[in-house]
């Protein structure tokens, strides 16, 4: 196979994007657009060693009957969304599969995804919208970069942003062709407005903010008093000159209403400003956040610690179920927001800690922090190594994790489960309708010794065989971990154990435990497994 290869493939999957995969000359073929069952001419663009990608000839040879007709005239050229080609149904379905093979191929367990929470209406879920903006002073256009590259594709109608954006985002680019208004130009950083940004409460009111290569705007009282008329509370304008891809800078200017838009979660009021972060499905949110809440199975007497707690919603929402809760953030304001969001709402039995949870969390441990329960909801790189450390040495009977990365979520699912912890469920929610993205929520509970073995030893099994008798379990960790670093479960070496025919009776057969879920060994500590073993004489 060589890029320009024009081919007749056939799709047999959903990548982690949502586009179809293929299989031709023993590889992979990642085809965007293309569905599970479907036949397609497939022209090769890029080949790799182990996997290449397509870009389908016109229309299916044969239709899925999972497929739809977009309901957005940009898609998908505007890089928004990935899957507005299929139903709803098949998205969140492919996303399940996704967050199980996740857990099964990184993180080595194996159990069962429900199906992933979605909403009744997928639509105008987007209460932020931000939209970088382009064109000329003839005809400026507002939009979003097509994929991998930052040509702006113009956007009328949203379906996924809440109704006032899309009416202040026509209002903004009017403003600008009657008044000619230069857009902003990124190759020579000349011209003015670059961005669009809106919030949208639940109550459908709206903050507009203008991000500016400068500090002033002309006929600034004609923008707000169409903003105003457009359904917006507040109007905005920030200074951003440097050359960067960050959408905000750091200087605001309020020219109309207030500086925060007053919005409610959980039951909760927040005040949030221009460049806090907020989630952006708030129906979602809810049902994530609940999501947790029931993993936690708090009982009004726990003590919680809730690491990467940004402006303490979770916190806030937590600390009404259990007698004291903490939160620890590594952002100054975001530590003063949830000072001020717990003033607010009357919650008195919640601290917060400003400090990197890889530095502040081994701290407060070592200092005697010991929590019932942790609470975890990382960026998308996921947990620190330390953070990991300190949490076990914690010992809370349950760790739930909310991520926003299912891969990172699971690589750190299997170095929780060899501190002695398992996954006892996980949920998934849709929080980025027609898109790849997916929230999952993860319970860790402490391993009890009936979901690994079941001991059941007769007087005629005492006798142990030549291999068995050559070492321990613990001497095995012992060499393990010497000659490689690695930590290796007794479960893993049972394992490996059963494989070279080292028969281990009924010691670690299945567990007792319905909800217990069987670990596979890794490759790489199979083989270290093996090397103690070979040491130890027990296999050849």
């Amino acid at each position: 196979m060589k890029k320009n290869d024009l081919l007749t493939l056939t799709a047999d999957g959903l990548g982690a994007d949502l586009e179809g995969v293929c299989r031709a000359d023993g590889m992979a073929v990642f085809v965007p657009g293309m569905l599970p069952g479907e036949t397609a001419r497939v022209r090769i663009v890029k080949v790799q060693s182990r996997f290449a990608f397509g870009r389908m000839e016109g229309k299916p040879l044969t239709a899925s009957p999972a497929r739809k007709t977009p309901d957005c005239a940009a898609y998908p050229r505007c890089g928004g969304c990935t899957g507005r080609h299929m139903t709803y149904e098949t998205t969140l379905e492919a996303k399940r599969q996704q967050v199980q093979e996740c857990f099964r191929r990184i993180g080595h367990i194996d159990i069962d995804v429900p199906p992933v929470l979605g909403m009744a209406d997928p639509s105008h879920y987007r209460n932020k919208t931000a939209l970088p903006v382009g064109g000329t002073v003839a005809e400026p256009v507002a939009g979003f970069f097509a994929p991998r590259s930052h040509d702006i594709i113009p956007i009328a109608q949203c379906p996924n942003a809440m109704p006032p954006a899309n009416e202040i985002c026509r209002r903004v680019l009017g403003w600008m062709k009657r008044f000619c208004v230069e857009p902003y130009v990124e190759e020579t950083h000349t011209g003015l407005v670059r961005h669009i940004v809106v919030r949208v409460n639940r109550k459908g009111e709206a903050m507009a903010v203008l991000v500016i290569n400068g500090s002033e705007i002309p006929h600034e009282g004609e923008l707000v008093a169409s903003l105003k008329a457009a359904g917006a509370v507040s109007v905005i304008l920030n200074e951003n000159r440097e050359r960067t891809n960050v959408i905000m800078g750091r200087h605001f200017r309020t020219l109309y209403g207030c500086d925060t838009l007053t919005d409610e979660l959980c039951g909760l009021r927040f005040e949030i400003s221009p460049a806090a972060f907020f989630q952006v499905n708030p129906a979602q949110t809810e049902v994530l956040y609940q999501t947790a809440l029931d993993f936690a199975e708090l009982t009004g007497d726990e003590r919680l610690c809730d690491v990467y707690c940004g402006a303490g919603t979770i916190t806030l929402m937590m600390a009404r179920h259990c007698r004291e809760a903490l939160g620890i953030e590594i952002v100054p304001q975001a530590i003063e927001n949830a000072k001020e969001n717990a003033v607010r709402n009357g919650i008195g039995n919640v601290n917060f800690r400003c400090g990197a949870a890889e530095a502040l969390l081994p701290k407060l441990v070592a200092e005697g922090l010991r929590p019932d329960v942790i609470v975890i909801d990382p960026p998308r790189k996921g947990v620190e190594p330390a953070v990991i450390d300190a949490i076990a040495q914690a010992a809370p009977k349950r760790v739930v994790y909310v991520s926003c990365n299912v891969a990172t979520q699971a690589r750190d699912a299997a170095l929780f489960v060899e501190k002695g912890y398992r996954v006892q469920k996980v949920q998934s929610v849709d929080m980025f309708c027609w898109t790849s993205g997916v929230e999952t929520v993860m319970s860790l509970v402490q391993q009890n010794p009936d979901d690994i073995v079941k001991v059941g030893i007769d007087a005629d099994e005492l006798a142990v065989t030549k291999a068995e008798s050559k070492a321990t379990y613990g001497e095995i960790q012992a060499r393990v971990k010497e000659q490689t670093g690695l930590n290796v479960t007794p479960l893993y070496i049972a394992q490996v154990k059963r494989k070279h025919g080292i028969i281990e009776r009924e010691c670690y057969n299945k567990a007792k435990s319905e909800s217990a879920k069987m670990l596979i060994c890794p490759p790489d500590k199979e083989k270290a497994i093996e090397e103690a073993l070979r040491f130890f004489g027990m296999i050849a």
